[in-house]
């Protein structure tokens, strides 16, 4: 039995509303305009209508454009978008949209199950944290700026997900746009662009941007690596979505080898690994084959020619000591907070109170594990790594349910094959790097909730 949502008569009728409150707006510009007149209007009157339309009958195409402009940071990718507030007109289409179809139309409806509730209770442990926070406007600042868009995104790919179109859209979006950013980073290279320590590519480096730490973009190109992998290996995709994943891969490899990050290497590693282990039958032969990759893919990476981190280094070098006094410090932070952390977003400007190594400048911690339990506590890990445990074994059984089942969409197959692998890959790299807080493992957990809601359906 198919999955896909079937419209009810009451909704149909619904969207007869679209147009009557998209004139009652223009009818509220015009007298604006009446009373203000101002040349700007008439354009805004004229497209008032249509963008209304957009918003209100391509919700899910909305909220997926605002994560990806969000998460890829597109608009600081390609500076000339940067001006046009892109981020910011998606947000609120997000929200208008979302809103309607749960409180209107009730297209859209909410559902809950055990992995849901939980990863609930984690944000409400987070914003207990902002309140307790040792730095509360730092802590405010981050929460009102990125992680309640986070939040709130979470439940809305989760809700809209629905459909093999959805899922389709999703994974070549993705896919494309990690795509973009790769190309970008590879020119960056070769035209020594942004360069960090001479041999590190960044992006927006000058406009501040979050790619402009190396660490930050292999994590944002290592997540659209596992969707580009999936859509090459998956069987009886549309040919297009096949050609775009073998052309994707190598690009998405390549560029995060660029990088040089330690995490993005481990990550990108483990992705591949996920679905080679599944071609292959014999494990030692796959031990064998990932060991001697490894080794490779770190002299290709140039990592040992690094100036942190790099064979210049005696003993252990300063890039691998620094994290292990940073994750001291993240102890000792969690040890005097156990219940709420020092709150979001302020490991670094509490690491000069808590480091037993202080050498004049405060660091970031470096490790997803160690940053959730400094930022919230001992019990906002146990929450956390519970979480990751639920959404992995969830994702294995999607998995295997999808390969059980005589006709599944193979979009469907390959969406639940990229998020299984995007999620193991992002929990190795989450070693090396901070993303407890940022959107990989939220968009992976939404998705992750969708394919499983999509195959409970489909076994009815």
């Amino acid at each position: 039995m198919s999955a896909e949502p079937k419209l009810r008569p009451n909704e149909t009728n619904a969207n007869r509303y679209y147009f009557y409150l998209a004139l009652c707006l223009c009818l509220l510009l015009a007298a604006a305009w009446w009373r203000f007149p101002h040349p700007m209007l008439a354009p805004v009157i004229a497209l008032f209508p249509i963008a209304i339309i957009l918003v209100l009958s391509l919700p899910f195409e909305m909220v997926l454009l605002f994560v990806i402009f969000s998460f890829f940071r597109i608009h600081e990718v390609f500076p000339a978008l940067y001006s046009l507030k892109i981020p910011l007109m998606l947000s609120l289409g997000s929200i208008v949209g979302l809103g309607w179809h749960l409180a209107i139309t009730q297209k859209v409806k909410m559902w809950w199950n055990r992995e849901l509730i939980l990863i609930s209770i984690f944000f409400m442990l987070v914003t207990v944290g902002v309140v307790m926070a040792s730095n509360r406007g730092v802590a405010i600042e981050y929460f009102k700026g990125i992680y309640w868009k986070i939040a709130l995104m979470t439940y809305a790919i989760t809700w809209l997900t629905r459909t093999s179109r959805d899922f389709s859209l999703a994974c070549t979006l993705l896919t494309v746009s990690g795509c973009l950013v790769s190309l970008v980073a590879l020119s960056n290279k070769a035209n020594g662009i942004g360069l960090v320590e001479e041999t590190r590519v960044t992006i927006g480096r000058a406009l501040g941007s979050v790619l402009g730490d190396p660490n930050d973009l292999a994590l944002v190109l290592m997540f659209p690596a596992a969707f580009a992998t999936s859509l090459m290996t998956t069987a009886k995709l549309a040919r297009w979505q096949r050609w775009l994943g073998i052309f994707s891969v190598p690009i998405l490899f390549f560029a995060v080898l660029a990088t040089q990050s330690r995490g993005g290497l481990l990550g990108i590693i483990a992705v591949f690994g996920v679905f080679l282990y599944r071609k292959l039958n014999n494990r030692f032969l796959f031990i064998i084959i990932g060991l001697c990759a490894g080794l490779l893919l770190y002299v290709v990476a140039g990592i040992s020619d690094r100036s942190s981190g790099g064979s210049a280094e005696d003993g252990m070098d300063a890039s691998a000591q620094g994290r292990l006094f940073a994750w001291e410090a993240a102890w000792g932070m969690a040890l005097h907070n156990p219940f709420t952390g020092v709150g979001i977003d302020n490991f670094y400007s509490n690491y000069f109170y808590y480091s037993a190594h202080w050498d004049g400048l405060n660091h970031a911690v470096h490790s997803t594990w160690f940053g959730i339990l400094a930022e919230t506590g001992i019990v906002g890990l146990l929450v956390f790594v519970t979480i990751i445990i639920m959404l992995m074994r969830m994702a294995f059984n999607s998995v295997i349910s999808l390969e059980k089942m005589a006709h599944a969409p193979a979009v469907i197959t390959a969406t639940a094959n990229a998020v299984f692998a995007g999620l193991l890959g992002t929990v190795v790299a989450g070693t090396f790097l901070t993303q407890g807080f940022t959107w990989p493992i939220y968009i992976l957990a939404a998705l992750i909730l969708a394919v499983a809601r999509w195959v409970d359906l489909a076994k009815k």
